[in-house]
């Protein structure tokens, strides 16, 4: 496991791309947030993880496979990545951030990748109302 590389993950630095591409700034790895988020854009408080599905358990992905030796080490190790990442956004929700989970098989497709991420990050726009007249 010490070859599974941690960060500038091929999905980590697509989902970088993409923020890129829509012109939005962001840190990388904050270390004084609870978790680490992969991205941290400050300016929108949002922070984005990138979540490996086999290891985060992406529900009903075919990449979230347990292996056939030592399933009892696995299923340990998986139950607790769970709860640590549900531990970690209730911390970040509760500090006042929104928490944004990109699963590594949602960033295969560039485009549904850039118009999720604009869309979740885009404060909504007030509804366009004209001018009082006087």
């Amino acid at each position: 496991m010490s070859l599974v590389r941690q960060r500038d993950t091929s999905a980590e630095l697509a989902v970088r791309s993409a923020l890129h591409r829509l012109g939005y700034r962001f840190r990388l790895q904050r270390r004084d947030l609870p978790g680490s988020p992969d991205v941290v854009l400050p300016r929108h408080r949002v922070a984005v993880f990138v979540h490996g599905c086999f290891w985060h358990r992406h529900p009903g992905c075919s990449r979230a496979t347990t292996p056939k030796t030592n399933t009892e080490f696995w299923l340990a190790k998986f139950v607790a990545n769970e709860a640590r990442d549900r531990r970690v956004a209730a911390q970040l929700e509760a500090a006042g951030w929104r928490v944004l989970v990109v699963w590594e098989c949602q960033t295969k497709d560039n485009r549904a990748l850039t118009d999720r991420l604009a869309a979740a990050i885009a404060p909504a726009a007030p509804p366009l109302t004209p001018p009082a007249r006087t």
